[in-house]
């Protein structure tokens, strides 16, 4: 008896020696530097992959793609599970079929049709896009529909210009803030047509809504909050003022955002006012130094994974404001060099790590 229990107890202890030395098993989101588009990957415990949106077209396709094939096999990948395309909008869709020659992509998601009136992305939607999922499935998704991820729960929770009428699990407590419906007077026919994804492994939430408008927010958090409170915003529309509205914020109370700006584009000063003063929020990580919010009201340097870009020696204080559009406006700076992504890694009981791959920065963060 005395062995058996010597040996019972050695068995244990090596047990619980080899579960400690193993790493845990966890989801990987990598927020991917598409110049202020949006390319975000989620990779499952169970290896399998969610890929929402492909970056630029045009001269970006190829510089997009490959950044994004780079992060699919830094993650081990060596497909595209699923890939969401969020809107028809060249900064989320337009690195697709440069992407498609590079990897293979097992089933394509969307909205449906193009709402807005473009040419060329009507020709590409009759022509290009179907060759692009002949062999392979292809998905038009409705606010309620999952995703099947193994081992996470991915729900949608926009799309087509929709939301969801029923409150995700444990939602629907009614929100303070909902003063009267919000109006975008500005919005861009195609931003409110945005998939919206909420995506669960155990105790983390994470929200990703694409572009979704401000008085789509509104809806979906009005008069009662049908998303509650997350851990993590993804995206945030570059930071751009048509969404990100406190209502919507302040309601689902993100601990941290991850922002895919560009230099010039989002990261505007009322987004960042409006994300700083939410209950709970802890930091906001950046693809980008935005001019747009200058030192007043940016992040970090820690916290941006690609800093100064081409800009002037001295970078201002004081937020940049928006050039007119036109032929006579001045390109952005050009960023030049590598690369580098943010990455999040969240275990089932709620706690996640983000890390700055341009200097090794971390911060953990406790549900």
């Amino acid at each position: 008896m005395h062995r058996f229990l010597c040996l019972a107890t050695v068995v244990l202890g090596a047990a619980i020696v080899s579960a400690q030395g193993r790493p845990a098993r966890t989801l990987d989101i990598y927020v991917i530097d598409v110049e202020g588009g949006n390319a975000t990957l989620f990779v499952s415990p169970s290896g399998q992959s969610l890929l929402i949106d492909t970056g630029n077209g045009g001269a970006g396709a190829v510089r997009d793609a490959s950044r994004i094939v780079e992060a699919a096999k830094a993650a081990g990948l060596s497909q595209v599970d699923h890939l969401v395309i969020s809107h028809w909008h060249g900064d989320h869709y337009g690195g697709l079929s440069e992407l498609a020659a590079r990897i293979p992509i097992r089933h394509f998601i969307d909205h449906g049709p193009t709402v807005q009136k473009n040419e060329a992305t009507e020709e590409y939607l009759r022509t290009t896009y179907p060759q692009l999922y002949a062999k392979a499935a292809h998905t038009v998704v409705k606010p309620g529909d999952t995703i099947a991820v193994a081992g996470l729960t991915v729900r949608v929770v926009s799309a087509n210009g929709d939301v969801i009428r029923a409150p995700l699990a444990g939602a629907g407590r009614p929100n303070p803030l909902c003063a009267g419906p919000i109006s975008v007077p500005n919005a861009v026919p195609e931003d409110p047509e945005s998939v919206g994804t909420y995506v669960t492994f155990g105790r983390f939430r994470a929200l990703h809504l694409g572009d979704l408008t401000s008085n789509k927010e509104y809806e979906l958090v009005c008069p009662a909050n049908r998303i509650g409170t997350v851990d993590v915003m993804l995206g945030l529309h570059h930071g751009q003022d048509t969404s990100n509205s406190r209502p919507f914020i302040h309601a689902v109370q993100p601990k941290v955002a991850i922002m895919n700006n560009g230099t010039r584009k989002g990261g505007l000063p009322e987004v960042m006012k409006t994300l700083y003063s939410s209950p709970g929020f802890e930091d906001l990580w950046q693809m980008h130094f935005s001019l747009l919010s200058g030192q007043e009201y940016t992040a970090p340097g820690m916290f941006l994974a690609n800093g100064i870009d081409d800009q002037p020696g001295t970078i201002p204080i004081a937020p940049m404001p928006l050039p007119p559009p036109g032929p006579n406006t001045p390109p952005p700076p050009v960023h030049s060099g590598t690369a580098y992504w943010v990455k999040l890694a969240a275990q089932e009981d709620g706690t996640f790590t983000v890390t700055n791959t341009r200097n090794g920065f971390s911060k953990a963060y406790r549900p």
